[in-house]
């Protein structure tokens, strides 16, 4: 047997390979603008809802979208990857006066700055850390929610047999909570907290899957398909155990086929730095990409001595390359 030379099960993606959008409804365009895209950084998506009826922002490959009716508010926070809290923090404190008597905030912490939105959304943002978020510099790398006691194993058990997706459990000093992979370096995460929670107002979220059928099949067994979309779509919201049938949370899922017209769409992200005052030419796209390496930080192991004549004559070509 070959010598086990690294841990193979770091790279399992899973089914699910995408977290693309949150969804929130907002009731005021101009707020949202001063908030996401002078405060965040972030970019109006320039070619789908350009009217008052919605807005899609994009934040690296993924996406905020905020149609217009009453606010809705997600029960815990959106981690976002920025490229300098620093300039985060200067675009924040000049759009203060515009939010004023809003529930907008932002504190700067040790590792992350937490930020309000006018409506009372909740985001951490932290800058690049290709350990912890892979190689990006702008992006949306987990959505963490706040969920009853006693229901991170149950989570957990839901979207690995459900989903076909590594899930696991996990405690810190913040607490346990159960960690769902739903794309590379893309979370979800389901933090068991003794308060009383808000009542669902109906925001969701969005993600690809590989096999699309087969979730389907037994989310339809158990009644939890709650929308039957279209061709490369469908839609359902309660979390449940799998023994008794019990809600664990509920937080609508738009699950889309890797087949769907708009998976894999260029997102266009701005360059935040760029104004009329200070402008470089060429500058106006942000790349939200870092250089990516095969390379180990740490030196590679070396390979299993050959065993077998053919090992043994491999090996030989491959030292006199």
């Amino acid at each position: 047997m070959a010598q086990k030379l690294y841990d193979r099960t770091a790279e399992d993606l899973g089914n699910v390979v995408g977290l693309e959008h949150v969804n929130v409804t907002i009731p005021d365009q101009g707020l949202a603008s001063e908030f996401y895209l002078s405060g965040l950084g972030l970019t109006r998506d320039p070619y789908m809802f350009p009217g008052t009826n919605n807005m899609w922002v994009n934040v690296g490959n993924s996406q905020f979208h905020l149609p217009s009716r009453g606010p809705q508010v997600l029960r815990g926070h959106v981690g976002l990857v920025v490229p300098s809290l620093e300039e985060l923090c200067e675009r924040l404190n000049e759009v203060k006066p515009q939010l004023a008597d809003t529930k907008f905030d932002c504190k700067r912490h040790n590792r992350y700055v937490e930020a309000t939105c006018p409506w009372g959304n909740k985001f951490r943002l932290y800058e690049p850390d290709i350990e912890r978020f892979g190689a990006i510099n702008l992006g949306m790398p987990y959505v963490e929610f706040t969920v009853p006691e006693g229901t991170a194993e149950g989570i957990a058990r839901f979207y690995r047999e459900l989903f076909y997706t590594p899930a696991q459990v996990k405690e810190n000093g913040e607490g346990r909570a159960a960690h769902v992979c739903v794309g590379p370096r893309q979370e979800l995460i389901f933090r068991e907290t003794d308060r009383k929670l808000p009542e669902y107002d109906g925001h969701h979220l969005q993600v690809y899957v590989q096999e699309f059928s087969g979730p389907h099949d037994e989310l339809d067994k158990r009644g939890l398909v709650t929308e039957e979309s279209d061709q490369y779509q469908y839609r359902f919201q309660d979390i449940v155990c799998l023994d008794t049938g019990k809600c664990l949370f509920t937080i609508e899922h738009e699950v889309r086929s890797c087949t769907h017209p708009l998976h894999n769409r260029k997102m266009v992200n701005r360059n935040p730095h760029q104004n009329n005052r200070h402008y470089r030419l060429g500058a106006d796209e942000w790349d939200w990409t870092l250089p990516r390496s095969t390379q180990r930080l740490d030196p590679p192991q070396p390979a299993p001595e050959p065993t077998t004549p053919l090992a043994r004559r491999r090996a030989a070509r491959m030292a006199a390359v």
